[in-house]
């Protein structure tokens, strides 16, 4: 096999993925055929997915989009109607199925639950019917302040069935967090848990919800899972005879979902998500990305307030397959908790955070004593993967069984705009394929077209799942997306593609270094640190400098098994990796990086208190503890 690829896909695992099955339904002879197919013939491409998907329409379209606000504003499938719950609930009524798993919900404690496909149609619509007969209805945005499990699933869906809009958040979120989003939306109703245990400890989110409550004053309805406050309703205490009229019947542009950014590069941003966009979007690459079918098992530990607890929910109730939720932390008792997830529930998917593949790396004792033969896809995805890490997931978790579908998207577009296929060669840390129904480019400043060198990521067209735009906020959405070049989205994502089709991400736009003229993603630097033995994590910034423009600042945080002249062999290393130009005019080794709760970096944050600046946003900041060290630094 060539050492630049990690997975050549067999013959019997290409002839029965779900990606083969669409392209030969749809005359195409392989995966590149079926990817021009769907750009240029979108309409023919989309209307046989509603039935290759099994969406259910009470309305089937007229169309596929039109246009009569210019490209950043499209209505999708005109003349239709549905409720994206429906296509869930729909696998809930094969007899086969009814009593089978449809969320298997473990506990950091070791609790373990299951809702059957049967119990999860009545628990929605009774729920659904719940809020209803509370006041709230169509189109009033409900706040979820949840742990991952039933509970939150049941919520999720029960909002979308009333045809109210779910705004997740963060189980972690401090008051701040809280009312900036709810407040920033116009919530009318929350619905929170009084509290769950992480790390072995009572985490008090009534608490938070009790000081939050005052500043809302559209706030009129809360429901508590597992406590009491004045005023609120219990959880379990929110269910009605929904009627014939549950599911409610939506447009294909009537929101379903206001989420918000993690914040990493400024004030979070309201993304907009509706029943025609984000869950097709997501069915779709479950089938085409990560070849989810009915009866598989698919986990993958995120929070509902992470744009990756939707995802991962949609991705296996909208296929048929079993979700497997786990609120715990992925380290207690200790670092076998995930592979423990596998043999328990026989998981078939498995998606992991590049910094969680790197945790279980560093303890890889313990993190692979489980069985974990029934994997047979590995999903990663968040912010970009090292090669280094990425094979070691390949080759300790899947046993080189299972190819690792790269990722990569965002809040703001649902699901991928580039990603791997498991029909084609995979290389690591890179992506093999454009997702099908998205026009994908790599431009330079001017907006052409470049290959193998760093540039600005780009769709050169509408497609499914895009933002609706910001909510209440049309002009920020323009400006964030369609201001650099006329009619193209630009993502805020360096990228290069090389001659042969496969991109690889360099970094946000934001954290671009140009270090004595030349052009480099973040990324491409902490890669190369990543390299030494005993780095743990990195973060590269650039700094004003006169002479260069900027120089090139990193930050280490040791192994525990680090060598003591660790700082001493990082210039050296990046000297010989990237040449003398880029070497280090600093490196410092820290304890820990700030990062949201979706574990990314917040290199934003390292850089402006690096250079004694206010580190702007911090409400999806989850250790405050790394701040002051790097302040210090700064000074």
């Amino acid at each position: 096999m060539d050492a630049a690829i990690a997975w050549v896909p067999p013959p019997d695992i290409i002839a029965r993925a779900q990606v083969t099955r669409l392209a030969e339904e749809l005359g195409c002879v392989d995966f590149l055929a079926l990817y021009r197919l769907s750009v240029e013939r979108p309409e023919d491409y989309w209307r046989h997915l509603m039935g290759f998907l099994r969406i259910v329409w009470s309305r089937p379209p007229q169309g596929y989009v039109a246009f009569p606000a210019g490209a950043a504003f499209p209505d999708w499938f005109p003349g239709g109607e549905l409720n994206w719950v429906d296509t869930v609930l729909a696998w809930s009524r094969e007899p086969a199925r009814r009593e089978a798993p449809a969320v298997i919900a473990e506990s950091e404690d070791g609790t373990m639950r299951s809702l059957s496909w049967a119990a999860l149609e009545a628990r929605v619509l009774g729920f659904a019917a719940g809020l209803r007969a509370l006041g709230l209805g169509r189109g009033d945005r409900v706040g979820l302040l949840m742990e991952g499990g039933i509970e939150a699933v049941v919520s999720f869906l029960g909002i979308s069935a009333l045809g109210a809009i779910c705004v997740p958040l963060f189980s972690g979120f401090g008051v701040d967090a809280i009312h900036s989003r709810l407040s920033g939306c116009g919530a009318r109703a929350l619905i929170a848990t009084a509290g769950f245990r992480r790390r072995g400890r009572h985490v008090d989110i009534a608490a938070v919800v009790e000081e939050v409550r005052p500043r809302l004053p559209d706030l009129r309805t809360l429901i508590l899972k597992g406590g009491a406050a004045p005023g609120a309703v219990a959880w379990e205490a929110v269910e009605a005879p929904p009627g014939p009229d549950l599911p409610a019947r939506m447009g294909p542009d009537d929101a379903m979902m206001v989420i918000y950014t993690s914040g990493t590069t400024g004030k979070p941003k309201g993304a907009v998500h509706t029943h025609g966009g984000f869950p097709l979007k997501i069915a779709h690459d479950a089938a085409v990305h990560f070849d989810i079918a009915p009866d598989d098992r698919f986990c993958w530990p995120a929070d509902m307030g992470w744009v990756a607890g939707p995802l991962t929910l949609c991705s296996a109730l909208m296929r048929g397959a079993t979700l497997v939720t786990y609120d715990g932390a992925p380290d207690i008792p200790d670092w076998g908790r995930m592979a423990g997830l596998v043999e328990r529930h026989a998981v078939t998917h498995l998606g992991a955070s590049p910094t969680l593949i790197r945790s279980l790396a560093g303890n890889a004792s313990r993190s692979l004593a489980a069985d974990r033969s029934t994997l047979r896809l590995l999903v990663t995805a968040g912010e970009g993967i090292d090669p280094e890490h990425f094979l070691w997931y390949q080759r300790e978790v899947g046993g080189d069984r299972c190819p690792v579908i790269n990722y990569t998207g965002g809040t703001e577009v649902s699901g991928g705009l580039l990603s791997n296929v498991p029909v084609l060669p995979i290389v690591p840390a890179g992506f093999n394929a454009i997702s099908p129904g998205v026009q994908v480019e790599v431009l330079d400043e001017s907006g052409r077209p470049v290959r193998d060198q760093v540039a600005e990521l780009a769709v050169l067209a509408p497609f499914v799942g895009m933002t609706r735009a910001f909510w209440q906020d049309r002009e920020r959405y323009l400006e964030t997306y369609w201001s650099r070049f006329p009619g193209i989205w630009v993502h805020g994502d360096l990228a290069l593609r090389r001659d042969d089709g496969v991109f690889f991400l360099r970094g946000r736009s934001d954290d671009t270094l140009k270090i004595a003229g030349k052009r480099l993603g973040s990324a491409e630097v902490e890669e190369v640190l990543l390299e030494l033995p005993g780095v743990a994590e990195a973060a590269a910034i650039g700094v004003e400098d006169p002479a260069k423009g900027q120089k090139l600042v990193v930050f280490l945080v040791p192994a525990p098994d680090a060598p003591p002249d660790l700082e001493a062999a990082v210039v050296p290393h990046v000297e010989r990796r990237l040449s003398r130009a880029f070497r280090p005019t600093a490196v410092h080794l820290v304890k820990e990086l700030p990062k949201t709760r979706s574990q990314k970096i917040m290199r934003r944050v390292i850089r402006s208190l690096y250079t004694g600046q206010a580190p702007g946003d911090l409400t999806a900041l989850d250790n405050p503890s790394a701040l002051p060290p790097l302040s210090a630094l700064g000074r």
